[in-house]
């Protein structure tokens, strides 16, 4: 097990665990409108299933949201 940060909060994961399995583990909702920071970088879409979840590392999932006054 590796231990991680996940939005600010303390998680174990299992060894060799990829940030698109995470994402879906997670329960992300709307997985292809979410951007990801991996120890503050952003992390490029096409890599996450390649992209492997290490001890320590700290993830954001990170919405962007619009809108504005009439």
């Amino acid at each position: 097990m590796a231990k991680i940060t996940v939005n600010g909060e303390s998680k174990e994961v299992r060894d060799g665990i990829t940030l698109k399995a995470l994402i879906e583990e997670s329960g992300v909702l709307q997985p292809d409108m979410v951007s990801v920071q991996l120890n503050e970088q952003f992390a490029e879409r096409e890599e996450w299933d390649r992209t492997v979840i290490k001890e320590g590392d700290s993830i954001d999932f990170l919405y962007f949201m619009g809108g504005g006054a009439a």
